[in-house]
């Protein structure tokens, strides 16, 4: 039987949320409060979600705002996204350069991303001027071009959020940064990864395009293809004496050729955007660990999804989850019946056998490497974005005591390779839940994905995040010994000694209409 918190257990304030818009005569309902856009209506089969619902727990202390780039990334732009009551409509903008953020917030300190709106009620106002880029392409150069797009975000102790959509172009882009160690490396991703990722798919669709013309019959061919060989395919369908089966083959395999390129194109784009983030956040620790020595040891997880068509690319660094619910059996399909849960993402920990194995064989004159389940006796993540003193010995210099990690044989002992993962979307998919490690602490896969199922089927019009933490608050006062009133008194700091900061999106997949909304527990 499931549980329920009571409502003096605590406010489950609202973080984010959004439903897709409907064809003309579909009826929802709507929680009290929740802001659905409204506007540009879409085709159903044009787009692979109809609506996401994303929560967070908080349980670790941390500052109000950070200094990290003078406090450009904290103060000025995740305040304006944290915790706002639902999706908020913004104009498509150019895109920021990295290198323009870091050197204007370092060297001046100037607010350069003006965004914030004047209150958490009214819409964004966007200063044209402030989002200027002389060195980097505009979004609209990309996939993610969009008219108008959907933005929500939020803060939950030393986890970021970040939800980005466009209806009319069908793509959806979901993130969580688990940041340790401070909120820092955190904060940097929720403020540069997005905008750098448009970047690298705006370079990615110009390559594209130059390697290949449209031929005559209106088929894609690609500059250097070898048209000489009887395997090859064909580059014009030309002959008339060629039957109309080996025409439609031949189409058919340049199509798949095109849709491959692009799939590896948008990969190799994730990766490359994660690549420039590692190397600007590490640049700048560096050029600020005097001051700030701390940061040389703050890093983050990342979970990055983007849905685009019935395209599902994941991007995940450490340990937090995307886990697809499906039916096993599309035929014979029931709404009741259990679904599987498939995990989409790799599981970058010492715990992970693979993981570790491949951790030793890189220093194998180290016997030092894992020091009581810890990479060098101080993390269980064997991937993570920042944490320089594991990567680099000047870092690592900066640090004094035992903070200091003896004995930094060959580092780097942290890897930035992410794992990468595409999922084509089918009618057997129902939804992908996203969540930091801090949900899987307390539910496997199947659990988490039978609570979300159980959840939908009783309470269509409900929000599965936010009752995803529910249980989790319920499990995690149980086995403290505590009510859930006396658990979620405890001053955040002191709580993480019963759970770990927690955020989950739940991503509902094909064109179920049905409302969702999210929450922040602070």
């Amino acid at each position: 039987m499931l549980g329920k918190m009571n409502e003096s257990d605590g406010e489950l304030k609202i973080s984010f949320g959004y439903q897709c818009n409907g064809k003309e005569g579909d009826t929802c309902d709507f929680p009290e409060g929740i802001g659905i856009p409204s506007g540009i209506q879409i085709p159903r089969n044009s787009r692979s979600f109809s609506c996401l619902s994303g929560a967070a727990l908080s349980a670790n202390a941390t500052l109000a705002n950070t200094n990290i780039c003078n406090g450009l990334i904290g103060e000025g732009i995740l305040p304006s996204l944290d915790s706002p009551r639902s999706f908020r409509r913004v104009p498509s903008s150019p895109s920021l350069a990295r290198s323009d953020i870091l050197s204007s917030s370092l060297q001046s300190g100037i607010s350069y991303l003006s965004c914030s709106p004047s209150s958490l009620g009214e819409p964004y106002d966007w200063d044209s001027h402030s989002l200027q880029s002389t060195s980097a392409p505009s979004r609209s150069e990309s996939f993610l071009n969009a008219i108008e797009v959907e933005v929500a975000g939020g803060a939950a102790g030393e986890d970021r959020v970040q939800a980005v959509c466009s209806e009319e172009n069908g793509w959806l882009f979901c993130a969580i940064y688990d940041g340790f160690n401070g909120r820092d490396a955190a904060d940097f991703l929720a403020g540069t990864l997005y905008e750098t990722i448009g970047f690298y798919l705006g370079s990615m669709d110009r390559e594209l395009k130059q390697e290949s013309v449209i031929t005559s019959d209106g088929s894609h061919h690609f500059l250097g293809e070898n048209c000489s060989s009887d395997e090859d395919i064909p580059c014009r369908v030309v002959d008339n004496k060629e039957s109309r089966a080996d025409s439609i083959e031949a189409r058919v395999r340049k199509k798949d050729i095109s849709q491959d390129l692009f799939r590896n194109g948008v990969l190799d784009s994730l990766q490359r955007a994660l690549s420039q983030a590692e190397n600007d956040f590490l640049n700048m620790v560096e050029r600020e660990m005097e001051d700030r020595p701390d940061l040389v040891s703050v890093g983050s997880c990342v979970l990055v999804v983007l849905l685009h068509g019935k395209d599902l690319y994941t991007l995940n660094l450490g340990d937090s989850r995307a886990v697809l619910a499906t039916y096993s059996d599309a035929i014979n399909m029931d709404v009741s019946e259990a679904l599987d849960a498939i995990q989409l993402t790799g599981s970058h920990t010492v715990d992970n056998e693979l993981e570790r194995k491949k951790l030793l064989d890189e220093h194998p004159d180290d016997p030092a490497t894992v020091v009581a389940g810890r990479v060098k006796g101080k993390l269980k993540v064997t991937r993570a974005f920042g944490v320089g003193y594991l990567k680099k010995g000047i870092l690592n210099d900066a640090l004094m005591g035992i903070l200091q990690v003896r004995n930094l044989l060959s580092p780097p002992y942290i890897s930035t390779q992410p794992s990468l993962n595409i999922h084509r979307i089918s009618k057997d998919d129902s939804f992908v839940i996203v969540g930091s490690d801090g949900l899987f602490d307390f539910f496997s896969n199947e659990e988490a994905v039978r609570l979300v199922q159980l959840y939908i089927l009783s309470n269509p019009s409900g929000d599965p995040a936010k009752f995803l933490l529910e249980q989790l608050v319920l499990r995690a006062a149980d086995r403290a010994g505590f009510s859930t009133e006396e658990l979620m008194r405890i001053p955040a700091g002191r709580r993480r000694k019963y759970h770990d900061d927690v955020t989950v999106i739940v991503i509902i997949l094909g064109s179920n209409h049905r409302t969702s909304k999210a929450s922040t527990v602070l």
